[in-house]
């Protein structure tokens, strides 16, 4: 699981939202998820998703930490759209 901090008695858990790239074909996969991106990118390689299965191996290229699940689903979708997608891509190019 992501890390958990307890802080004033409230426990706070991180979610993420993450970018996978398959080496078979270049696919991009993004993702939101409670775990950590690389405790979940090796889920996908083992086949845990179908789109991921057809598709591996994937490596990780990039990855937030957002405070709740929600904002990470919230950001997920935002990434999947065409103004998330050109983000990304400039992102991604400029590492």
């Amino acid at each position: 699981m992501a890390e958990r901090r307890r802080h004033n008695a409230l426990l706070i858990t991180m979610a993420f939202v993450y970018a996978l790239k398959s080496l078979k074909n270049k696919k991009r996969y993004i993702g939101s998820t409670d775990l950590t991106p690389e405790e979940r990118l090796k889920k996908h390689n083992y086949g845990s998703n179908k789109f991921t299965k057809r598709n591996r191996p994937f490596v990780l290229v990039y990855k937030e930490e957002c405070a709740t699940k929600t904002e990470a689903r919230k950001r997920e979708n935002f990434l999947k759209s065409g103004a998330g997608r050109r983000y990304l891509d400039d992102v991604l190019k400029n590492r």
